[in-house]
């Protein structure tokens, strides 16, 4: 169910609301560019700046246009487990695939804690699949902690965003083959999808779908002479995107192809005048603008 291009699904806003009509275009063209699959309301959707009712009403809409035609992975995460436990059953309840959760942040759980949080929110009956990105919640789930949580039946994978791409082999020996282990960084997935992996949770996508797709097809056909000429067209524009935050850079390159504003909330502002440069070359390079 989950592999191949995930976008990270921005969150358009219009004069600071959600802007509805222009989430559900989304959604249909990312099927039409072979996106296999859409994961709203993550980082990259403004969650940190979502009210509670804004947050579930983006996954019931999500889930409504995409209508069974690629799967939803709703973004479920807090470093409140209560809260996390109460997002995850809103997903379920909106008829999402599966939930993604990140690791508590700020709070610096231990491995322990780590493991009685991800089973509360697995205990709900949706299948989870686990963000390790330590880079920004400060705890890495281990190779060994992430073994033990899929022993649950609902803990089915994880989105790896260590950059680590040795971390792929040894989740592996902990977890097994049949653990589904996606990237969550965009640079390095053609060398994550070589050490095992199968697929990304992409930020890139959100303005280069079609080449995002057809880059995780080549890989995943084992065809990586055609996926390394993809990423010759897609790095300039990756390393673009994340000059400033990731979001603010795609939802800038989604407004030049007309697709929604690139309004973000506070305190996220704006691109410098030279990162949108630096995004329009990046764009014509890989051939999304004239």
């Amino acid at each position: 169910m989950i592999t191949g291009s995930l976008p990270a699904l921005v969150t358009p806003f219009t004069n600071g609301q959600v802007d509805r009509d222009a989430l559900k275009k989304l959604v249909n063209w990312h099927v039409d560019q072979g996106s296999h699959g859409v994961v709203p309301v993550g980082t990259t959707g403004e969650s940190p700046t979502l009210t509670h009712s804004e947050h579930d009403d983006v996954v019931k809409i999500v889930v409504e246009a995409a209508a069974g035609r690629i799967p939803v992975v709703a973004g479920a995460g807090s470093n409140n487990t209560i809260e996390t436990v109460r997002l995850v059953n809103a997903a379920k309840a909106a008829g999402a695939d599966a939930a993604l959760v990140v690791s508590p942040y700020y709070n610096k759980p231990t491995q322990a804690g780590l493991i009685a949080h991800f089973t509360a929110a697995a205990e709900c009956g949706l299948p989870i699949v686990l963000y390790n990105i330590p880079g920004r919640s400060v705890v890495d789930i281990s190779p060994a902690t992430m073994g033990e949580l899929a022993k649950h039946p609902m803990i089915i994978g994880v989105k790896d965003a260590t950059g680590d791409l040795a971390r792929v082999p040894r989740t592996r020996m902990t977890c097994g083959p049949d653990f589904v282990q996606v990237s969550g960084e965009d640079a390095t997935a053609l060398g994550f999808n070589a050490h095992g992996g199968v697929g990304c949770i992409s930020v890139t996508a959100n303005v280069a779908p079609a080449l995002c797709a057809e880059f995780q097809n080549a890989t995943l056909a084992g065809d990586y002479t055609q996926a390394l000429t993809l990423l010759d067209r897609l790095m300039p524009l990756h390393e673009a995107i994340f000059t400033e935050p990731g979001l603010v850079g795609v939802k800038y390159g989604m407004s030049l192809l007309g697709l929604c504003s690139e309004d973000v909330r506070l305190p996220l502002v704006g691109l410098t005048d030279d990162t949108k440069e630096k995004m329009r070359a990046a764009m014509r390079f890989a051939g999304l603008i004239a």
